[in-house]
Parts: C-alpha cells; structure tokens; sequence
C-alpha cells in the first residue's frame, strides 16, 4: 500500500477524482454532499493495474479549512495536486502547494481536472511551472474527466509509478502515528485513525499516548476496512485501543512506541520561506495531524525559536510549517536542529546561539551533540532522534571524547588542590568532587577516578601511607624510630602529642594505614598484628592474658585492647575460662 493526499483549490474536483477512481464516498458528513464541499478529511482506496493498493486521504480546498488540510497531507510521502482545466491556477491551489513545499513533500502527481469542459494544456502548463520551483520538482501530469472517465486509466498508471518511485518504508523505526481522526464503535470502544510512516503495528503492543502517563494497548487493527493482526509502513490503519476513553484523544495526538521520542515544547529549527526578522510573534505550527500555536523568537536569519503551547514527541530532522491563521498564509518550513536546546539566559546567548545553528543542517549527528552537549544519557539522544553507536562511558551516560579527558585531568586537580586546603582529611569527598566538575550523575565520578587516585568510603584521594601530608609522615617516622624495637610498647598520649600527633594527625595516619588503632590513644605500627599472632602463637595452648602480656613485652593497657582486636578478625579465640588460643 501506499497514501497519497490530495491538494488544490475548493471545486476543483479532488472529491470527484478519488469517488471516480475508487468506487467510494470520500466525503463522511452530510454537510458535506448537502453542501458539494469537502468540510473535513475523507478516506478511500483501490487496486492499482500492478495489484498494489493506493489509499487516498482526501482534503478539503477552502480556505476556511486548510488547518484540516495540513492535518490529512502532514503526515503522507505524495501528494495529488488537482487544478481544474477551466478555472486554472487559483489562489489555494497556490497556498497548497506552499503547504506541500514547507513539509517537503518531494513525490506527487499533477491532475488537471474536468478537461472535457476546456483544453487541459493552459492549465497543465501553469501547473508544472508552478511546482517545478518546489520540492515536488518535475511530476507528471494526467489531463482526467472525472464526470465522463476520461484520463482515469492512464492516472492509474501514472499512480503505479508514482508507488514505484516512493523510497521503501522503515518498517524497524518506531512508530509515531499522527492521529486525525478518532471515535467510539459500540461494544469495541475508542478507535483511532492515523497514516503509519514509518514502523509496525501489532494488536497487543503497549504504546505511549504522546503528553499522558499511562501506557495504551492495542486491542486491534484495521486497514482498508479489514481486521489485520499486524500493520507495517506505509498504510492507512484504524486503532482499537484497550480501555481508552475517547475523550482522552483526538486529532493532533499521537500514538508512540514507548521511550523513543522527547516530548519538548521548547525547539530550535530552520526556516525555509518568510526571513525570521519578518516573522510575527505568534504563528501556527503544522506538524503531522497537529496544530499548535507557536511563539517565535528569531535567532538568526534563517533560524528561531519556538516555544510550543503543548509539547509534542519531535524528533531532530522533523519536517513542519509555520502558518498565520489571521491571514490565511504560509510563512514557511521549519526543519527541527535541537529538540532539548539550552536556556538563553545570558547577555549574548541568542547571538552565540544563531551561530551554532548556522552549523547545523537538521540531520542527526552523534559525535556533534557529543561535542556540543559534552555528557548525555544514550537514552536521551535516541528519544531525540539521533542513532547512538558508541559505548557509554558509566552507566547510561556518552561523553565527548576530548571533554572526557579533560574531565580526568581535572579530578588530578581538584583531588590535589582539595589534599592541600584539607590535609588531615583522607580524600575529596565525592559530591564535592561531583560539584567541583559540574557533573550530573555520581557514577561518572566513579568512572573517572584511576591510579594513582582510589575511592574509598565515599573519597577520593591517593592511595598509600606516602599520601599522608609531611608533617604527619615525619611523626610516624619518629614513631617508627623510637619503637620499632618495642613494637608492642604504644606511646602515652602526652608523648604522642610531643610527636607531633593530636586526634586528627592520628585518624589521618589511620586511614592511610601508617598506624594501627587499638583504641582511644593507643597506637602501634601497622604491623604490629602479624607480629604479635607470630609470638603468641610460640606459647603453650592455650594462654591466659598475663602470659600474652609477658610475651609480647607490654603493658595491660595495649594487651587487652590488642587480643580483643585479634579475636575479632579471628586470628585467636576466647575460651570460657578467658584464656585463649591461636587459631591456624
């Protein structure tokens, strides 16, 4: 299958054209066949002579209705642009095709209409110079009779090719199905009506109504009038939705594969048509089925900001258009650049801002929002709309390769320059190093920490005794000094102050393992626990405390907190009499 919207002036016969080709009323309302005039969208569809199928979305032509236009052609890859023989180019055939370039819309056919009333030729060749200068290019054109029948095989064929030339669908992507119609069917409840571009639909997927919480199931499929259990790009499909009520959706909504776009109301794009300095204040943004009131900001002269009054699941790249309701014209294109743009705080941002724009063309590019956002969760860059082939740095997170490096020469840094300011503290503590950098998230902190740097409890700093500051390291030197001979022997508290080492200088000797802790100002060097299970393990099994004391050649006052301590680690047991023994 493949759709195909209709475009051009009001009673120029597009109505008249898809009724004559497929056998089907277009027009649903009994306003519209009351009134001759197409008011709101119509759907029809037939057999092509190659066995493929052409759905048509037909649109109205009066002015009053383009808003129901641009919500039937916003999401379709070709167009029908009819121009009756006798009347020729008129004003709407002029502001559809405006509508058709902005969305560039790069596929269509011209048909020249009710040529048995006047020669097709005038017409024709109006037409064709008219949508030369768009993105259709040059397209064929078919001279058709709608009332006699006349030109309709050869517009079948020229349908065949038109499908032959369309670029295949992505049937992979995920899905985004723009919403233009929606209603209630007894004993089914809400169903939806949307042109599925790109992806795949299945009854039982779990989709994301765009702007809700909660999730949507699908309890069936249909297209082209016939129940489906799977629909796939390019086609015309009716969603059944699971427990829906219809009052939570209508035209302009859409339908998601969960988690794969940003929904913003807040973008930076491209203009193709009216300058940005001519732009007025407030326009209309046309993008699928929807239709949002904008306020524009210019930034450069082909680039502005939009800040939506809703926000909509955009993706980098999306094709729009800007319309001025109150006058009834098309002020131009708009191709997205940045879904997640950055605040435009400072004197000279706006400026700075155009001219990173100017840069860029609307097409995703990982590595410059890499270099441009720095740090990014991979998953935020693909509900952005931009393909993420590279490995996260931690966790979710991707980095600039030249920032990343920059970030760990900086941790050196700040863990040196923290050590200074601090040097009785055993490290940076990790949020103010998180701080320090400006980072997001703890584990990139995590991340960027390498030798000779260690985390440990909650710190960063240099690991060993040698990352003790010199004064403290000169004490445990003399500690060493005086008792290395006596290593069971711990100085009295005066002396340890007369060595230079107070309450902190002791917990910093601690924590870098230049002494060992028994208790509140008892102190001994590090090894002194092998040392000690070495000779109390020489003595007859087992052994009260006054042996141990006698053997290890010190006072009560270290020996009962030193066995309590080797006791805990397991290097001895108590026994019920409180004598103990030296576990092997």
């Amino acid at each position: 299958m493949f759709v195909v919207a209709t475009a051009g002036h009001v009673d120029h016969g597009k109505s008249t054209l898809v009724r004559a080709l497929t056998g089907m009323e277009p027009d649903r309302w009994a306003e519209e066949r009351r009134r001759g005039m197409t008011i709101d969208l119509g759907f029809a569809w037939t057999t092509l002579p190659s066995g493929g199928t052409v759905a048509f979305v037909d649109v109205p032509g009066h002015e009053r209705f383009v808003p129901n236009m641009l919500a039937g052609v916003g999401p379709v890859p070709a167009a029908l642009i009819v121009v009756a023989a006798d009347e020729g180019w008129m004003p709407q055939s002029a502001e559809h095709l405006a509508a058709l370039d902005a969305l560039g819309v790069a596929y269509g056919l011209l048909v020249v209409t009710r040529s048995d009333l006047a020669d097709p030729g005038p017409a024709t060749a109006h037409a064709q110079a008219q949508i030369a200068a768009t993105s259709l290019g040059t397209v064929e054109a078919v001279a058709v009779s709608g009332l006699t029948g006349a030109g309709l095989p050869e517009l079948r064929t020229a349908l065949d090719r038109l499908a032959a030339r369309l670029p295949a669908p992505t049937v992979h992507d995920p899905v985004r199905l723009w919403v233009d119609r929606s209603f209630t069917v007894r004993g089914s409840g809400t169903v939806v009506t949307g042109t599925l571009g790109a992806g795949r639909l299945r009854v039982g997927d779990e989709l994301e109504l765009a702007g809700a919480d909660e999730p949507v199931r699908v309890r069936g499929l249909h297209s082209l009038g016939e129940a489906q259990t799977e629909a796939a790009a390019v086609a015309r499909v009716a969603v059944n939705l699971r427990g829906t009520p219809r009052d939570r959706l209508g035209r302009g909504d859409a339908l998601l594969t969960p988690g794969r776009f940003h929904h913003t109301d807040l973008v930076d794009v491209r203009l193709t048509g009216d300058p940005a300095a001519d732009l007025p204040a407030t326009l209309t943004l046309h993008l699928g089925s929807a239709a949002v009131p904008v306020r524009v900001r210019p930034l450069g002269p082909d680039t502005v900001r939009l800040r939506l009054a809703r926000p909509l699941p955009l993706l980098v790249g999306d094709r729009a258009l800007l319309r001025d309701p109150g006058r009834h014209h098309v002020a131009g294109g708009v191709r997205v650049l940045d879904v997640a743009p950055p605040p435009l705080a400072r004197r000279g941002a706006a400026v700075a801002r155009a001219q990173v724009l100017a840069e860029l063309d609307g097409r995703p590019d990982l590595v410059g929002e890499l270099r441009r956002r720095r740090l990014i969760q991979a998953g935020t860059l693909i509900r952005m709309g931009v393909p993420v082939h590279v490995a996260p740095v931690a966790g979710d997170w991707l980095a600039d390769p030249a920032h990343w490096r920059r970030l760990g020469d900086q941790v050196t840094e700040e863990v040196a320059r923290y050590a200074r300011d601090h040097p009785l503290e055993p490290g940076m503590p990790v949020d103010a190093l998180r701080q320090r950098l400006a980072l997001p998230d703890r584990v990139l902190v995590e991340a960027l920490v390498r030798p000779p740097l260690r985390m440990h409890a909650g710190r960063v700093g240099a690991a060993g005794a040698d990352a003790l500051p010199e004064p403290v390291a000169r004490a445990v030197r003399r500690v060493r000094a005086e008792y290395g001979d006596r290593p069971f022997r711990a100085p009295e508290a005066d002396h340890l102050v007369d060595l230079g080492l107070g309450p902190r200088e002791i917990g910093a000797a601690v924590r870098a393992g230049a002494l060992l802790r028994l208790a509140d100002n008892v102190v001994l060097l590090p090894d002194a626990l092998d040392d000690a299970v070495r000779v109390l393990a020489g003595l007859p099994q087992p052994f009260t405390l006054s042996a141990a004391r006698q053997a290890l050649d010190t006072t009560r006052r270290v020996a009962v907190p030193l066995l309590e301590l080797l006791d805990r680690r397991g290097a001895t047991r108590r026994l019920p009499d409180d004598a103990r023994i030296v576990v092997t």
